[in-house]
């Protein structure tokens, strides 16, 4: 039972107003969560800004304990913007308008802005939703038709909340409010089963009894609101229909971007109000405001500011109106109708209960009853550490608490405070802390002492020296502050350390891609693109035709070449096409169908690539020679450790874990490539890697580019291994040259298993006592000479390298075979795409996207490449956004005053940093949320890329601009690399775009720059084929092949349909790619992991659709037999060998001597089997019994 912390009177009716102080630090939530606990009804706190929002929350949910804290957020969006919120956004503030109706106790946080909008009615919220239950009747097309009408979006595959889908009987649904989609099975028109599944994989998982669906907009899209909301428009404004084209989308379905701040033409206007004096009242539209969604006894505490910030955002909307006012095409209703006016706004304050937070010299205010914490730095120079603290405890009557940000940050300061003789309790958290001592020791719901114990008060008062004195927890507090009564102290990291850069771990989840697949498969086709055929070379993809053959029906992918000649291609032979890659589309060659070019170009290729595999191997033999040292790791201790993670390992996260951890207990020395978008898990595979090595008994070194990211990766490991026997320490500049040399020491000593560090690491007067691992991170930021030296080291030690957007030279290393690879293209749960923007240099725009960030409370990275322009950029920036706090970073100043603005910039001392690309490895600063780049143009995309992922880190929706001169001015690759850059928004794109990098470049330069003429001409698909294959063969001792013809595939003919139907999935796009990832599978198992999906996804396979496995299937099992082809029809079949099959003669003998009659020898390479064979079941099983007798592999 946790003790009562007083705090200020609270208004008993509205005409009472109660003006606190402010209070200080993190006392702020306390204070709100304790009053919440007192008042009987809901606490409403409101906040200046969207930040502090999100800030107050965060740390409410410390001190609540089971009381429900919610937020309704802002859209995040610029009044009038033309794109909507994102649909998360919508998600949670639908959920809790929902929500609120039921919460009779409680806090909700909400900016002052958001509070001043009008919003959906309660009928829309609580009348729209739909509930659907295991058993009920569901007819699909009325139900699909209400769900529109809901607000849901009709996608080819569920992503994102908002999102239904509908294939066959299965309807697979993402709900509002909720944290994953659902797939609803129906048998007949009744609901058979409901499980909820994986968006990233869209395999199902747990069955569940009924979904609740609320609406998925926060405005009505029945067919007879969106004929309200034309009329409405029509009414309102002198539009013309035809050229606007906020009507023309609405009449053809579509939802435009932007609309809702059209919310009042969806709610017809009511008549206003007249009251006893015949006076009319607010004449505002059929819409609400949060104040209608709230009962009279709610609660609301105005933190300072909020007025002054309500007249701010009022004066830019009617800015905003103001510049758009006279669109004709696109007209904006006035703020009057969006808004409340701030004068509106006080006068429903004023009819509520109210707390204000004040100036501390208001007349009227009352004391919070808390004051700043003490500073009391633990290593002031000139005095021993933790003595300020020592005299502070010995002297202090109360109770102090020291709050960590996390468990590896209370390791290091129990272990920095036992240094100093200090050793706080540890304590589970703040209601933990508050339980007063028994006599007898131990915390329990009340102290009892002696003669005067009483029976236990439902929330006895605190009085000092009843609990524990000095205590420890995890609890990620800003600031601390000390309270008179009860008297205790919570001190933050803020006052033991000065203020310092904070990091924060997201979760992660999803699917697993294959780096073959990115890079062979056809899902980035479009008609034109270029395209090779294994036996005919590059040509034009002019996409999928469905035609009739010899009576059967059958899907072509139709390629043109030279002169206009087509081929058609069956989609049972995918395998042989692949997306041509190596250069730009344009520059591609194109063949002519039956011609030479093709093949004196591959044979060319081949040559050139035998040379280049002899080389890579020779290298790959004195790696193997040398060999390495196999480490006995523990498998048991490392899923323990894995067990602290706290977040859900993604499937590739965990296939880069388990390759590094079988790299390690090889004998040859590891050489991994662990490549994966910022963000996105590559630190908790090095993290396991360490633990496994410095388990083993080996010393791990940590390689980073930056001071500041090395202090940013030490905190990480240090938290990690808070509780476990690894100790970590830093070579930073930020320590004194004594605490350098004396880890040094220690690290000769073995008494550091893991240091991290930049370059310095590499120099030769550090020694190590027993390296095992180095973990090196961003390897395309070091230099040279450290590359250099970093080969010496591969030979002797295991390396690990991380990296999202790889080098070409790296990718092509990994691609064949020489590195290994491990991708990681999963993205947390809650992390948004980048929204990117490609423009020229527009006043408007550049203020336009400075202000959607610092309204909400965030920062903006601004990059300008050139130094000495740099000061004049600040200038014009000042002028263009004089609200805007400006800060300057670049290459040429000194390193420590860098760092200084870096960390400043992460306190948010400024919100606007003018850089260079020194930012493009830095520390985490979730807030930073716009990125706008000058010249874009001037950068490589991988680098772009790199610069794009400094933004998004956090669940807020993030912007890229990449400003570029006009189109004109700019090179054919460069923009080119900037439409790359802008499709491929979603993200774990780092991958695929440094091989898009790779086709606009031309991949060259793999060991020379020889390489790269072949590639153009045969591509880099092939080109990485044939590597393969040739590596692969010299591996082997065999002379390598590099006959990649369809000779080598065996041609199967069934003469029944085999294909997908359209009205079984209709997106081409998808067919497609299924297409060529089934004609692609390279086993038994890869096929059926397929059948799996599909049926999972799409529903029952359709007859052509197994008969397509089927054809696959039996490819598989007579390729390796040396069968060109395989053709059975009604009558038998016949079996076309190559020149030297790999079949045993005597089994052919033994099978014509056992049934003559069925087979006999057709000339010199053919076996005839002459059966009846009317269906497609007997053809299959006969087809496979006769190559599982010629010695194929049964299938499983």
């Amino acid at each position: 039972m946790s003790a009562s912390i007083p705090h200020p009177p609270l208004p008993t009716s509205p005409k009472q107003r109660r003006y606190w102080t402010p209070p200080h630090g993190s006392a702020r939530a306390l204070l709100l969560a304790e009053a919440a606990r007192s008042h009987d009804g809901l606490l409403v706190a409101v906040t200046r800004d969207t930040q502090r929002a999100s800030a107050l929350e965060d740390e409410l949910r410390i001190y609540a304990g089971d009381l429900p804290v919610l937020h309704f957020p802002d859209w995040e969006t610029l009044p009038y913007d033309a794109f909507s919120p994102h649909p998360e956004i919508v998600s949670q503030r639908i959920a809790t308008l929902y929500r609120l109706p039921g919460v009779k106790r409680g806090v909700l946080v909400v900016p002052v802005a958001t509070l001043m909008q009008r919003i959906a009615p309660r009928s829309h919220i609580t009348g729209s939703g739909l509930v659907v239950a295991k058993g009920q009747k569901f007819d699909l097309a009325t139900e699909q038709r209400r769900l529109e009408a809901s607000g849901y979006r009709n996608v080819p595959q569920v992503a994102e909340p908002g999102d239904f889908a509908v294939r066959g009987a299965l309807i697979d649904i993402f709900p509002m409010g909720a944290a994953e989609p659902y797939r609803i099975e129906l048998f007949d028109d009744e609901v058979d089963s409901i499980r909820s599944f994986d968006p990233e994989t869209q395999r199902s998982a747990q069955p569940v009894e009924k979904v609740e669906l609320l609406p998925a907009r926060e405005f009505p899209l029945t067919d007879e609101a969106a004929k309200g909301f034309r009329n409405a428009l029509r009414e309102r404004f002198p539009i013309d229909v035809r050229r606007c084209p906020l009507y023309q989308d609405m009449k053809e379905g579509v939802t435009p971007g932007g609309i809702e701040y059209y919310l009042p033409l969806f709610f017809p206007a009511k008549s206003p109000p007249v009251d006893a004096r015949g006076v009319a009242g607010d004449p505002h539209t059929g819409t609400s405001t949060l104040f209608d969604y709230l009962a009279d006894d709610a609660l609301f505490v105005l933190g300072e500011g909020a007025g002054e910030a309500s007249e701010a955002f009022w004066t830019q909307t009617a800015d905003r109106y103001d510049q758009r006012a006279h669109d004709i095409e696109r007209p904006v209703l006035p703020p009057a109708e969006l808004y409340l006016s701030p004068e509106q706004l006080r006068e429903q304050l004023n009819r509520r209960l109210r707390v204000e937070v004040v100036a501390p010299g208001h007349a009227h205010a009352m004391d919070a009853g808390t004051q700043p914490a003490p500073e009391l730095p633990l290593n002031r120079k000139g005095e021993e550490p933790g003595t300020s603290l020592r005299h502070f405890l010995e002297n202090y009557p109360g109770r102090v608490l020291i709050a960590a940000d996390s468990a590896g940050r209370r390791e290091a300061l129990l272990e920095t405070l036992a240094g100093a003789g200090l050793k706080p309790e540890h304590v589970d958290g703040w209601q933990d802390f508050l339980l007063p001592l028994r006599a007898g020791g131990g915390r329990e719901g009340v102290a009892p002492t002696g003669a005067e114990a009483k029976a236990p008060l439902p929330n006895p008062p605190l009085h000092a020296g009843e609990g524990v004195k000095f205590a420890i927890t995890i609890a990620p507090l800003e600031q601390g502050f000390a309270l008179a009564r009860p008297m205790l102290t919570v001190l933050t990291e803020r006052e033991l350390f000065g203020e310092r850069v904070r990091t924060e771990r997201r979760r992660r989840r999803g699917a697993a891609r294959d780096p073959d697949t990115i890079i062979r498969d056809l899902t980035e086709l479009s008609v034109g693109s270029p395209i090779v055929h294994v036996d005919h070379g590059v040509g034009r993809y002019q996409g999928l035709l469905s035609m009739e053959l010899g009576g059967m029906e059958g899907e072509f992918l139709v390629i043109e070449y030279a002169k206009g000649d087509k081929l058609y291609v069956p989609v049972a032979q995918l395998g042989l096409v692949s997306r041509y890659s190596g250069t730009a589309p344009e520059l591609a060659p194109l063949h002519s169908l039956g011609g030479d070019a093709w093949e004196r170009a591959r044979r060319k290729a081949a040559e050139k690539v035998r040379d280049v595999a002899a080389e890579l191997l020779a290298i790959y033999a004195q790696r193997e020679a040398r060999g390495g040292e196999s480490l006995s790791i523990d498998r048991l201790l490392v899923e323990e450790f894995g067990a602290s993670f706290p977040f859900e390992e993604t499937p590739d996260q965990e296939q880069a874990i388990d390759a590094v951890l079988r790299d390690l207990a090889a004998p040859r020395a590891m050489d991994r490539v662990i490549c994966g978008d910022v963000g996105f898990g590559k630190t908790e595979v090095a993290l396991r890697a360490a633990f496994a090595a410095a388990t083993a008994g080996k010393q791990v070194a940590v390689l980073v580019p930056t001071t500041l990211l090395a202090q940013q990766h030490y905190r990480n490991f240090a938290d990690r291994f808070a509780d476990w026997p690894v100790k970590v320490d830093v070579l930073s500049r930020f320590k004194s040259a004594k605490e350098v040399n004396e880890a040094l020491k220690r690290l000769a000593d073995g008494q550091i298993d893991v240091i991290v560090g930049t370059h310095k690491l590499l120099q030769s007067d550090i020694k190590f006592r027993k390296l095992g691992l180095v973990i090196v991170d961003e390897e395309q930021r070091f230099g040279v000479r450290q590359k250099e030296q970093l080969k010496k080291l591969r030979a002797e030690v295991d390396l690990l390298t991380m990296t999202a957007t790889p080098i070409p030279r790296t990718l092509n290393m990994a691609m064949s075979g020489l590195r290994d690879l491990s991708l990681i293209t999963t993205p947390p749960a809650h992390r948004m795409a980048v929204r990117t923007f490609i423009s020229t240099w527009d006043p408007a725009t550049i203020r336009e996207a400075f202000q959607r960030e610092l309204a909400r409370g965030g920062q903006v990275y601004f990059l300008h490449n050139e130094v000495q322009s740099i000061e004049r950029t600040v200038r014009e920036l000042e002028e263009l956004v004089p609200e805007a706090r400006i800060g300057v970073a670049h290459g040429q100043m000194a390193e420590r005053e860098l760092e200084r603005v870096m960390a400043d910039f992460h306190r948010q001392r400024f919100n606007v940093l003018v850089c260079t690309t020194i930012i493009e490895t830095g520390i985490d600063i979730p807030t930073a949320n716009t990125i706008i780049i000058d010249r874009a143009d001037r950068f490589g995309l991988a680098q772009l890329h790199q610069l794009r992922g400094r933004v998004g880190r956090s669940h807020h929706r993030a912007y890229a601009y990449l400003i570029v001169p006009d189109r004109k001015a700019i090179t054919a690759d460069a923009e080119k690399r900037l439409e790359a850059l802008a499709s491929l928004e979603e993200l774990g794109a780092g991958f695929t775009l440094a091989t898009h990098d790779l086709e606009i470049r031309g991949a060259g330069e793999l060991l020379g720059d020889e390489q790269s003429g072949q590639i153009q001409e045969i591509g880099f698909g092939l080109y990485t084929e044939l590597l393969d294959r040739a590596v692969r063969a010299l591996r082997s001792g065999k002379v390598p092949d590099f006959d990649l013809s369809s000779e080598h595939e065996t041609e199967v003919e069934l003469h029944l349909p085999a294909l997908i139907p359209d009205d079984y999935l209709p997106d081409v796009h998808t067919r497609l790619t299924l297409y060529k990832r089934i004609a692609s599978a390279r086993n038994d198992e890869q096929l059926r992991d397929l059948q799996v999906e599909m049926i999972d996804r799409f529903g029952l396979l359709p007859e052509p659709t197994k008969t397509l496995f089927a054809l696959s299937g039996l490819k598989l099992m007579a390729t390796p037999l040396g069968i060109r082809k395989l053709d059975f029809g009604a009558n038998g079949g016949r079996i076309t060998f190559r020149d030297k099959p790999e079949v045993d003669p005597m089994a052919i003998i033994k099978l014509i001597q056992s049934l003559p009659r069925v087979y006999k020898l057709d000339g010199q390479d053919k076996l005839r089997i002459t059966l009846d064979l009317p269906g497609a079941s007997e053809r299959i099983r006969s087809a496979q019994e006769v190559l599982v007798l010629l010695g194929a592999r049964r299938p499983a």
